[in-house]
């Protein structure tokens, strides 16, 4: 038996660097092929036209172009798609 009673705990906080996700490219912008326009975790946006996924979900263009972002409706309510759109 503990002749104390436990007096809480040191709090051990560790400070974790941000990882730098989010939208890199808005839309309107030019790009060229392999340019990263999204870092995320998951798939909150889907690659749409000229673009693809990688294996951590970051969305990047496969051909030069502009970036455009839209919405689905219908069956694919809500989600975002990323496009690359040529000149």
């Amino acid at each position: 038996m503990a002749h104390t009673k436990a007096q809480g705990g040191a709090k051990r906080t560790v400070n974790v660097a941000g990882k730098r996700l989010g939208v890199k490219r808005g839309a309107g912008q030019k790009v060229l092929s392999g340019t990263i326009i999204v870092r995320q975790r998951g798939s909150h946006f889907h690659p749409g036209k000229n673009a693809m996924m990688g294996k951590d979900y970051t969305i990047f263009a496969v051909a030069e172009g502009v970036v455009a972002f839209r919405k689905m409706s219908g069956l694919h309510r809500g989600q975002s798609y990323v496009d690359v759109l040529p000149q």
